[in-house]
């Protein structure tokens, strides 16, 4: 099993910046794919940036150019800066990540239990 722990959640007003962070743990041989999805309220959860354990970044149209995602392969991190947040922003953001347990295994996808973002005045 692997646990994802995201961090970095607040209330920030529009036009501010947060940092996000998630930590992966437990029976880890190698995490291939990291990313950072979305939830607002009434909505669907939606993809907002990923990340290859090569490096290769895909964003979702709404945070190009605001967003930067990254991650430290040695310990199994993945980051979400965010700036010029706006009040649209505000959900929960998800963690996933795609991890195997040990040589040779596939892989499985893992969820954190989501963090807080607000944007507003």
């Amino acid at each position: 099993q692997v646990q994802l722990v995201e961090s970095g959640g607040d209330l920030v007003q529009p036009g501010g910046s947060l940092r996000l962070s998630c930590a992966a743990s437990g029976t880890i041989f190698s995490i291939n794919d990291m990313g950072w999805y979305r939830q607002a309220p009434g909505k669907q959860r939606e993809l907002v940036a990923t990340i290859t354990s090569g490096g290769a970044t895909n964003y979702a149209d709404p945070v190009k150019g605001r967003f930067a995602i990254s991650r430290d392969s040695a310990k199994n991190t993945v980051y979400l800066q965010m700036n010029s947040l706006k009040p649209e922003d505000t959900a929960v953001y998800y963690c996933n990540a795609w991890a195997s347990h040990y040589r040779g295994s596939y892989f499985v996808g893992y969820w954190g239990q989501g963090t807080q973002v607000t944007v507003s005045s």
